[in-house]
Formats: structure tokens, C-alpha cells, sequence
């Protein structure tokens, strides 16, 4: 059996390559956007892609399943509850999938969507224990996938929370200790609240550490699982309906165009907005006026989705040699209106002087001298389970994937505060209200780690 995992830090997302040597056939389970590594493995291991598997409509990117399908002639499946405008494979509950005698079998887990699957996979048809279980987005390695997310219509997250239970407590716990799970994600993603950095586990381990899969009645599961989640970023119903559709395929070779300053001029005229991708530290030293600092040294996709939006025209400004990852990392979340990028970042700024601008970054002692000197609005972007152990004295909890749409609330008479818990985040809620001309805005280097582990705090 040939079984790699790939991981994506930017969207903290796993896929799968299974495949079976004497056979020489693979399947791909819930391939990101970006298809050439898994050609490009496949064609170097001897095997075929024949079958491209999504364990349920994604919400927080866009899959490769129509991609891989040009280049390979595969076969799409999904749960059989789903119904894509593209031609599937309906995959049914118990259905076993050979390879030759790498064989999958199918398991229906609804719960975080209706139609979501989890895939068995046995090294040898007759083994009576899988190898591993491919749970997508159902069971994570210390959680479960959030029942909540507005993907799909008709169905409540009371519905789903119950559907969960069934699929968590009763079908994944109701298998062997020994068999290996490989979710969808890990640490950082949106799709859960308290996902391991992690990125295997068992079935036995889950059963004793993950809170999720204690025994508990139907209505504790669902309350449990339901409290607490982070705010999902404005695109996640985009992508989920994306996943949907025959949409626009990205091609192999794609890339971006560099920019002349006329046509960066005759972009951001047009209405386009410049993703400056480079570190929080060269953005706050200078950067184009109106810019939105989402760097690409962080959890650049998901963030991007919580800022920009589907139709707008997109200028990239990044370190050299990082605009054309840069531009897949946003087709990745379906972003393609990506019209180039700054060829030569530094020459740029300088001959356009009276049009840059620095960042207001604040150590935690300076923004805490601030604060006890007058009227301050204080914003806290953290999500609403970390601001549960605890904020900085005054400050509002606006999390950054509302922080858009959430604007007028921030009083832009005072000076405004940012904080995160660390600085990345709030370097972003502060380029996007500082974009939306907010005039006074600073984040506090640290955030309320820094704060927390201060002598300000009794």
C-alpha cells in the first residue's frame, strides 16, 4: 500500500493518496486546488489516480476533485446525500472499494454536513482491522467538527449536532482501538474549536482523551460540541457552495502577471485592493495607503477570507519570489481575481512616498499607558473561546472574522487599540479599519499573551 498524507500549514488541511502497488491504482481524498503534487507523486510511485474522493462539501476551500478529474479522467465521489451539479459517484454506507487488495470502504458520518463520509482503509482486503480511517471533517484529533456551519440549507446545527452524535459516539468509537485517524485538519482551523497540532492519532486515543467522545447522553454532546466555536470566516458559505457547482477550473500552470506601477495605479483606481502579503514588521514600516496586511507567513488563506471578498480585484505586494504562492494560496479559497502583483516592492514604495504610510504598533507597557491615560476603545479580534479565560480590562470583543462587516461599531472618534493573542491577527484588524478610515489605530505587539504573562496583571 502506498498512503501519504499532505498538509497545508496555511489552511491547516490534510489530503490523502492511497494507492496499491501491484494494481497500480490510487484514489485522492479531498485534494486541495492546487493538483500537480499529487499527479506529480503518483506519476513517480507507477499508479493511476482512478477514483477522487471528498469526504463532504468543504467549506474553508476549494477542492481539487474537477481538477484532478481533467487531468486523470477519475471518478468523483461523494456521500450519497449529496448533490452536486457535476456528475458523482454516489457513495453509499458500507460500500467497499477495491484497488486491488488496498480496499476502502465507506462510512457514512452526516453531522458536520448531511452527506459527509469517513473512508476505512485496509491495507489487505480480508484484514479484520483497518489500517486507518479517514474521518474528514467529522472527527478531528481532540475534537469534532462543528455541526453549526450555515453549508447547508434546510438543516439545522441541532439536526446535525444529533447526526454527529450517532456518527462520533456509535460508528467511529464502535471501531478498534488500533486503527489509525487521519482528519481533515488540525490546529487552527475554523471547522472546530480544539483541534491537536497533531496530525494522526487512533481510534483508542480518541476514546480516552477527546471530549468529544466521552460517554454522554445525545443532548450533552450537543450542547458541548456547539459552545464556544470561533467565528466562521465570511467565505466558508462561498466555498461550500462553490464545492457544489462546475465552476471555473484552475489550470496546472497558472500565475500571476507583474504590474507596472501604471497598471497598479489603474487597478487600485478601478476599485481593487492591494494584499500586502509581506511580515507584519516591513508592513508597519511602510506600506501603500489602504493595504490590508494579511502576510503569508501565517494562516494566510483562511485570514484572507475573513478581509477581502470573492469579487474583488486583488493586487499582490510580497517578497520577492513569493507573489505566485501567494496567488494560489487565494485560489485556493476560490479568490481568482487576482490581476498581479508589485514586481519590485521596495522601488515601489519609495517612488510613491505620498502614498505610503506606517503602522502604529504598540508594546503591551505603552498600550497599557494608553489606556489609563483617556478615552481608548480597546477591540479584542480573538475568537469567543479565548476570550473566555480572559480580556484586557475595557476592551470589546469584536473576533476578526466579523471585524468587516462590524465596523461601525468601532468608535472612530478615539483612538483605537487592537490585540490578538499574539500580534498576528491584530496586525490584520488593524490594516482593515485603518483601510475603512478609521484614523487612529495601533496593535499591541504580544497581544494579550504579552499582557497576560505582564506584571499588569494582579
Amino acid at each position: 500500500m502506498q498512503f501519504t498524507q499532505y498538509y497545508v500549514d496555511c489552511l491547516s488541511q490534510a489530503s490523502y493518496l492511497i494507492g496499491d502497488e501491484s494494481s497500480g491504482r490510487a484514489v485522492v481524498v479531498d485534494p486541495r486546488r492546487d493538483v500537480s503534487e499529487y499527479l506529480d507523486d503518483a506519476r513517480a510511485r507507477g499508479l493511476e489516480i482512478v477514483g477522487v474522493i471528498n469526504t463532504h462539501f468543504h467549506a474553508d476551500f476549494v477542492s481539487g476533485h474537477l481538477e484532478l478529474a481533467r487531468e486523470t479522467g477519475a471518478w468523483i465521489g461523494y456521500g450519497e446525500a449529496a448533490s452536486p451539479e457535476f456528475e458523482f459517484r454516489p457513495l453509499v454506507d458500507g460500500e467497499r472499494i477495491s484497488l486491488g487488495d488496498v480496499t476502502l470502504e465507506i462510512m457514512a458520518t452526516p453531522g458536520h454536513t448531511p452527506e459527509s463520509v469517513s473512508v476505512l482503509v485496509y491495507e489487505h482486503a480480508d484484514d479484520e482491522v483497518a489500517y486507518g480511517v479517514l474521518t474528514g471533517d467529522a472527527l478531528f484529533i481532540g475534537d469534532v467538527g462543528r455541526p453549526d456551519l450555515l453549508a447547508s440549507v434546510g438543516v439545522t446545527a441541532e439536526e446535525l449536532g444529533k447526526m454527529l452524535y450517532n456518527s462520533v459516539q456509535n460508528k467511529l468509537m464502535g471501531l478498534h482501538d488500533d486503527v489509525r485517524v487521519f482528519p481533515a485538519h488540525g490546529a487552527g482551523s475554523s471547522c472546530g474549536k480544539n483541534l491537536s497540532t497533531e496530525r494522526q492519532s487512533t481510534i483508542g486515543e480518541q476514546r480516552r482523551f477527546n471530549y468529544a467522545c466521552q460517554p454522554m447522553s445525545e443532548q450533552e454532546f450537543v450542547d458541548v460540541v456547539t459552545e464556544g466555536q470561533p467565528s466562521a470566516p465570511a467565505y466558508f458559505v462561498y466555498n461550500a457552495t462553490l464545492n457544489k457547482q462546475q465552476r471555473d477550473l484552475r489550470e496546472l500552470d497558472a500565475a500571476i502577471p507583474a504590474l507596472t506601477a501604471d497598471q497598479v495605479a489603474e487597478a487600485v483606481a478601478a476599485g481593487a485592493v492591494v494584499h500586502d502579503a509581506r511580515t507584519a514588521v516591513e508592513f508597519s514600516a511602510g506600506h501603500l495607503r489602504g493595504a490590508l496586511s494579511v502576510p503569508a507567513d501565517g494562516r494566510m488563506a483562511e485570514t484572507a477570507g475573513m478581509v477581502f471578498t470573492p469579487d474583488q480585484q486583488i493586487v499582490v505586494m510580497a517578497d520577492e519570489g513569493e507573489e505566485q504562492d501567494v496567488a494560489m494560496r487565494l485560489a485556493r479559497i476560490g479568490f481568482d481575481k487576482v490581476v498581479g502583483y508589485v514586481a519590485d516592492v521596495e522601488d515601489y514604495l519609495l517612488s510613491h512616498e505620498s502614498d505610503v504610510e506606517q503602522a502604529s504598533r504598540l508594546t503591551i507597557n505603552q498600550a497599557a499607558e494608553a489606556i489609563a491615560a483617556g478615552e481608548i476603545e480597546v477591540i479584542d479580534v480573538r475568537n469567543v473561546g479565548e476570550v473566555a479565560d480572559g480580556m484586557i480590562p475595557g476592551a470589546r470583543n469584536i473576533p476578526l472574522p466579523e471585524l468587516a462587516r462590524r465596523i461601525d461599531e468601532v468608535d472612530a472618534s478615539k483612538p483605537v487599540i487592537v490585540y490578538c493573542a499574539g500580534g498576528w491577527r491584530s496586525s490584520v484588524g488593524a490594516s482593515v479599519l485603518r483601510a475603512a478610515g478609521v484614523p487612529d489605530v495601533s496593535d499591541v505587539l504580544g497581544g494579550y499573551n504579552a499582557w497576560r504573562t505582564s506584571d499588569l496583571v494582579a
